[in-house]
């Protein structure tokens, strides 16, 4: 499974844990978060986190946009990796939602994903990204 990852720092070293085992545990760095798991309750431990696994069985489950974009939206710095079914047509969706990495079960080319990722010069909408939507600088 090759990996695409979209940051300067060195990986996580440690395997991610599971939800559960991080907040039974103080030494964990590293937190897989599955379907359905509650991505807010790692929010008041955030400052001892260095990577989020956040994992796609299905392209259909959207879940994980969700939890990406709550965990920058509450400061969060540190890597977040998309694993499981991750397709090529939802990298640049998963970029704007806070991803920075990518572990999907098919390898996806990394010229494909380059390609995929700056396809749109623009944006419709505000997202966990820096990207300005067009309407604001048409209106700006």
């Amino acid at each position: 499974m090759a990996e695409l990852r979209y940051r300067d720092d060195e990986p996580a070293d440690e395997p991610a844990v599971s939800l559960e085992s991080f907040l039974e545990q103080s030494n964990a760095s590293s937190v897989r978060i599955e379907a359905g798991d509650d991505v807010r309750l790692l929010i008041p431990l955030l400052e001892r986190v260095r990577l989020v696994e956040i994992d796609f069985p299905k392209f259909r489950d959207g879940r994980g946009f969700s939890s990406a974009r709550l965990l920058r939206e509450a400061g969060y710095g540190g890597e977040i990796k998309a694993t499981g079914d991750v397709l090529l047509d939802l990298l640049l969706f998963m970029r704007r939602c806070g991803f920075d990495s990518f572990a999907p079960d098919a390898a996806i080319d990394p010229a494909e994903a380059e390609l995929a990722l700056s396809r749109y010069p623009y944006v419709y909408q505000h997202a966990a990204d820096a990207a300005v939507p067009i309407w604001k600088l048409r209106h700006g």
